[in-house]
Formats: C-alpha cells, sequence, structure tokens
C-alpha cells in the first residue's frame, strides 16, 4: 500500500491560513497598519477603492525594507520581530507570528514599493496568489508602499462571502478606529474611493477620541489614572448618564494592543452598579501597560484575547480605580429614596437635637398664633430632657382644616366618604376586557393594572406601546402604504464618519419606512422628514439610534432589515417609562394591545403581560 500522507505546498498552506488570519479586507488593514506601527511609522496613509474589494493601499514612511527582505517577507514564518521561543514572552510588537503578508499574498495580487533611507534605491515586487511574478529596482520614498489588489479572486467562495460595500466598510473603520485610537502620535489618512474619510493629526489620547468618535464626546469623558506595580492603567471613561443601550464606545489597549476581555469589562461594570439602568452599558477607553512577561498574546490568530499571569488583581484594581474615578468627579449620585405612598415616620430626637428646616407657609396663616391675637409663636414646650419638641398634631389638623374648608367640605365630613364625591366611581371610564368591567390603575408611571377573570393583570406600557408601533409600522410596510409627516424645520445632524457609512446603508430601507434624509457637507445630515404618527419624538436622536442598532457583525439579513429598523422606531416612539397615563390612554393601549395576534411579548420576545392568579392573591392574605 502506497503512502498517503503527502506534504502540502506552501501556496496551499498559506491559504489555508489566510482562513483564519484574513477573514475578509478589514483583516489586511489591520496587519498592514500594524506592520507600519512596527516599523516606526510617524504617517499612515491608506487608500481604498470599493470597500477594499478592488484596491487597499497603505502608504507609511517607516524604516522600509532591503532587497532581500522584501522577497523573504512574503514567506511563511518569516519575521523580524522574533528570533527563539523566549521572544513570544517579551513582545513588543504588534507581530511576531510571520503569517500575515503571506496569507494576504495567497488570496490577492500584490504590489510593493519599499526603501530604506540608507538605500539610493528601492525595489518593486510583484506576487499573485503566492507566486513572485518580478521583482525589480525603483526609485521610491522612503517607508513601504503596498497595493493589494483583488481580495480573494482565487477564492471564489471566500469573495461572496463578503457582505455589501458598506457593510465592508463599516468593518474597515471600525478597525480604523481601533488601530487610530491606541497610537495616537501617528497621523493617519483613510481615503474611500477619493474621498478623505479620517484625517487625524499627532495629539493625546483625549484629542484622538475626540477626533475619532465627535467632539461632543469630550464633556462626557472622566480621567482614570492607575500607577501600580502589577499594571498601569490610563484612560477615560464615560460619565453614568452618557451610558447606552446598545454600541457603546469600549475599547481596551494592553501595551498598544486592541483586546476583547470579557473578565475586566465586568470590573468596570460592577463599579457602574446602581448608577446606570439594568442593560445599559457605560463608555470607556482604557490603556494597559504591563510587563510583557506577565501578559500572553498567541492564544488567538486576531491576537484580540489576551491572557493575564495576574487577572484577579488587576481586575481589583481596575474596579477601584474606576470606582474612585467616579467618586472623585461626583458622579456617584446621592441616596434618593421612594418616599412615594412612604408612611410618615415621626422624628425622635432622643439625646441629639435635631435641626430641621423652615417651613415656608401661607402669610395669612399661622398656626403658632396666640390665642390672645398676638401674632408671635410662643415658646414650643420643652420635654423633661430639655430637647425641644414640635406641635406637629396641631400643624396637620390645621392643614386638614384649611383644605376641608376651601374645598366646601363640613368639618365632620370623612375623607372618603361617598357623599364627598358621589360621581367620582362613575366617572370613572368602564370597558370589557373578557367580560369584565374594568377601570385601569397605573403603577410607579410603567405598570398599567386591570382585574382579569383569573386574577390581576399586570401590563407593561412602554413595551405595550413598543408591540402596538412596531405592528402598526409593519402592516403599512406590507401594505406598500406608508406615509411620511414632513418637518418644518428640518434637523441637522453631526454624525461621525462611521455612522455616516452605516446610513448610507440604511438610506433605501429607510426610505421605504417614510424617512426623508439628505446629506448637506461632509458629515453632516438632515433629516426632512419621518413617518406620520411620530408627533413629539426627537428625530435626530431617533435616526441616531437607528444606526446604533447596527450590530459589529453587520445588518440583519436583507429580509429582516425592515423589520428591524421598524423594530427600532417603535422603540423610540413608543410610551417612556415614567409617563403618567390618564384613564382615556390607557384604556386605549389596553384595547389596541388585546386586539393583536400577539399581545403577550414585544417583537425581540420580552414579555408584556403578565396576570397574577387569584390563588395567589388570596394565599397573601
Amino acid at each position: 500500500m502506497s503512502d498517503v500522507i503527502k506534504l502540502l505546498p506552501d501556496s496551499v498552506a498559506n491559504q489555508i491560513a489566510a482562513g483564519e488570519v484574513i477573514q475578509r479586507p478589514a483583516s489586511v488593514i489591520k496587519e498592514l497598519v500594524e506592520n507600519a506601527i512596527d516599523a516606526q511609522a510617524t504617517h499612515v496613509q491608506i487608500i481604498l477603492k470599493d470597500s477594499g474589494r478592488t484596491l487597499i493601499q497603505i502608504i507609511d514612511d517607516g524604516v522600509g525594507m532591503s532587497e532581500t527582505d522584501a522577497r523573504l517577507a512574503f514567506e511563511r514564518h518569516s519575521t523580524s520581530k522574533i528570533r527563539n521561543a523566549e521572544d513570544l514572552f517579551s513582545l513588543h510588537t504588534m507581530g511576531f507570528r510571520g503569517e500575515a503578508l503571506a496569507s494576504i499574498a495567497a488570496i490577492s495580487q500584490v504590489e510593493l514599493r519599499t526603501r530604506r533611507r540608507d538605500a539610493q534605491l528601492g525595489t518593486r515586487l510583484l506576487i499573485t496568489a503566492s507566486h513572485c511574478e518580478s521583482q525589480e529596482p525603483d526609485m521610491c520614498p522612503v517607508g513601504s508602499n503596498f497595493m493589494i489588489k483583488n481580495i480573494f479572486f482565487n477564492v471564489p467562495a471566500r469573495r461572496r462571502f463578503l457582505k455589501s460595500n458598506q457593510v465592508e466598510l463599516s468593518n474597515i473603520v471600525k478597525e480604523f478606529e481601533k488601530l487610530a485610537l491606541v497610537n495616537y502620535s501617528v497621523e493617519f489618512t483613510l481615503i474611500h474611493n477619493d474621498n478623505v474619510m479620517y484625517k487625524l493629526m499627532k495629539g493625546t489620547f483625549r484629542q484622538r477620541i475626540a477626533a475619532l468618535m465627535g467632539n461632543s464626546i469630550d464633556q462626557q469623558l472622566l480621567p482614570v489614572d492607575i500607577d501600580t506595580s502589577l499594571a498601569k492603567i490610563q484612560g477615560y471613561i464615560g460619565k453614568p448618564e452618557n451610558a447606552r443601550k446598545r454600541n457603546a464606545l469600549q475599547f481596551m489597549f494592553v501595551n498598544g494592543r486592541f483586546m476583547r476581555h470579557p473578565y475586566f469589562h465586568k470590573a468596570v461594570m460592577s463599579a457602574y452598579e446602581q448608577l446606570i439602568p439594568e442593560g445599559e452599558q457605560p463608555n470607556y477607553f482604557l490603556r494597559f501597560d504591563v510587563d510583557p512577561q506577565a501578559i500572553d498574546v498567541n492564544i488567538h490568530p486576531t491576537k484580540t484575547e489576551i491572557k493575564f499571569e495576574d487577572e484577579m488583581p488587576i481586575w481589583q484594581i481596575l474596579a477601584a480605580g474606576v470606582k474612585e474615578t467616579l467618586g472623585r468627579f461626583s458622579e456617584v449620585p446621592s441616596i434618593d429614596f421612594d418616599t412615594q405612598d412612604a408612611p410618615a415616620i415621626p422624628a425622635y430626637s432622643g439625646n441629639v437635637e435635631v435641626h430641621r428646616p423652615e417651613i415656608e407657609v401661607d402669610s395669612t396663616y399661622n398656626p403658632f398664633k396666640a390665642q390672645g391675637g398676638s401674632s408671635a409663636a410662643p415658646q414650643r414646650p420643652r420635654s423633661a430632657s430639655g430637647q425641644a419638641m414640635s406641635n406637629w398634631d396641631e400643624l396637620y389638623a390645621n392643614f386638614e382644616r384649611k383644605k376641608r374648608e376651601s374645598s366646601g367640605q363640613q368639618e365632620g365630613t370623612l375623607p372618603f366618604d361617598n357623599q364627598a364625591e358621589p360621581d367620582a366611581a362613575a366617572e370613572q371610564p368602564k370597558v370589557t376586557a373578557g367580560g369584565v368591567q374594568t377601570a385601569y390603575l397605573q403603577l410607579k408611571g410603567r405598570y398599567i393594572l386591570s382585574p382579569a377573570k383569573s386574577g390581576l393583570m399586570v401590563i407593561d406600557q412602554h413595551r405595550a406601546h413598543v408591540r402596538i408601533l412596531f405592528d402598526r409600522y409593519i402592516g403599512r410596510i406590507h401594505s406598500g402604504y406608508m406615509s411620511s409627516q414632513a418637518i418644518l424645520f428640518p434637523e441637522v445632524m453631526h454624525l461621525s464618519p462611521s455612522q455616516a457609512v452605516a446610513l448610507e446603508g440604511l438610506l433605501p430601507e429607510m426610505e421605504k419606512m417614510g424617512f426623508s434624509l439628505s446629506r448637506m457637507s461632509g458629515n453632516d445630515w438632515t433629516v426632512n422628514a419621518v413617518p406620520a404618527g411620530l408627533d413629539g419624538v426627537d428625530t435626530s436622536a431617533m435616526v441616531q439610534q437607528i444606526i446604533e442598532s447596527v450590530d459589529n457583525g453587520g445588518m440583519p439579513l436583507k429580509k429582516r432589515i425592515l423589520e428591524h429598523l421598524a423594530l427600532t422606531v417603535a422603540r423610540a416612539a413608543a410610551i417612556p417609562v415614567g409617563r403618567t397615563l390618564m384613564q382615556e390612554e390607557m384604556e386605549i393601549i389596553v384595547a389596541d394591545l388585546l386586539r393583536l395576534p400577539e399581545p403577550n411579548y414585544t417583537p425581540d420576545g420580552k414579555t408584556i403581560i403578565q396576570v397574577i392568579p387569584i390563588d395567589h392573591i388570596s394565599k397573601m392574605f
């Protein structure tokens, strides 16, 4: 029997490696820009055509390469970053495996022009699908100029896997933000289809954050500065009131490398407990400087998962540092007790004198007026221990008397006597729900209570309105009727480049829903019209909320984009939690909800209606 195990050719091995390292055009940009940073570049220019499908060009002013190095750089496991296995545990560079250039060359057409500073001539190298076509001397600037053309041209299945140009460009911008944020001492330029999207100058970390995320974020940042023997943590965290429900700006870097670390993320979230609503996420931009020997970056092909030797102590340091920052800048709110419907608790002074604030009352009424007509308040009686006592019973009785006189009640009338308001019960609107006549009550500005046959029905008013609006929008879309409501004074939105890219991809579906948006100049847009029925809604904030609803992995499937947008619009336009409703409003909401085919759950699966059985209520008593 002949041998069956064969050694794969380098071209095949490179394509296999490319499946892990190069997933989309954004991966090419990440690898090449990191190489430019390792080459001590002070300016990096990125030029794209068709979101990287046709061309990805990376130009840097780094140290460049010699003729031999340029050719050897495209071989597998060839690198200038490490020499032996021990170097893996003391990395000071972004790259080290020697797989990126070989993987890129295996699935594209590459042209490289590079020159070292001490050389008179550079070199020009052409490689197609791992095959070197030519190499010749060339007059070129110092540094490196990579041109990656027709990515995945020889892997049709991978090329078909790519999303639309807007989605791929959005992924490129997200990758660019990670690289540009931490390398704030390097100038960056990003050009797409001859349009300059970013031009970032050297500056501080805070200036780079504002340049990428918008100047408005500068007022939302609180500085973090922690210096210990295990780690040095610097950066900024967002104020609690600026937390987001989705797509929060959350960036962590270790030794200049972007990382995803759920454990450290929980440390930050623990500091925000009781400060932000459940389900919201704070913004943060944090840089960790640790001993390279205390971390391992060689556990994932993309090098974004980092293993720390001292995770638990650093977790505690991070959590304590974020809490200290929030407290130092008075972002921890004072305790706000819920006093609604709370019983009155009398204050007892004991042996400690209690200082109470002065109470302002009507100048025409003085509860302490002396019987002889003097308006001077008598001395307060003192207890045996000598502490002042307040005659609160007398004060309360006088207030009650004034209240009864103003409402025309007799002094002997009881507060809950039916004769006081004979038609109060009759004025409550009566509706039929399941054969039972009900009057609705609102609890804490969030829940609608109504008796039902089997017990007490509790409805979340916000979720109920979301369900109603969602079904209404979807019905209009499917029927082909979606009217628009023009805005008298169009609202101007100042978007970041990444938001502008996402909005361009959403425009066709948003227009079907009744939106009308137009681009002014740069990344400024105007909202000219919105779907009819969205009165009193902040349209600019709603559009930005729709943009943020696009997940990091791209938009939903094409057939579900309209439903995705309809849900986002419904959430933005729905009755907010905490709003007090009139009986008529509660009646309309419940009636509209119960007419729907799926009234029990929101489109994303959250519960709307709960019924407390009468047996459970009986057991309480």
